[in-house]
């Protein structure tokens, strides 16, 4: 089995979460937002968020966010 980070690309901690009042969770990706989660979903992530650290959060941020291995991401777009 590959490595899960080949690149080394969560070593630089591109994404950030922030919680939100109301149980909501704003996923950042290099300081743009790309996912904002809410109620029972954002409540799991704060969940496994409380227990890991470094590279473990980063990995949790980028699998929830969806397709975030092949260098095509795409933030947001508010408008």
């Amino acid at each position: 089995m590959p490595p899960i980070d080949q690149r080394n690309t969560l070593d630089e901690e591109p994404f950030e979460y922030r919680k939100l009042k109301d149980n909501k969770v704003q996923i950042y990706w290099n300081n743009k937002p790309v996912l904002l989660l809410k109620g029972t979903e954002a409540l799991k992530l704060l969940t496994k968020l409380e227990i890991s650290d470094g590279k473990g959060t980063q990995l949790l941020l980028a699998k929830i966010t969806g397709n975030f291995k092949r260098g095509n991401e795409k933030p947001i777009r508010k408008g």
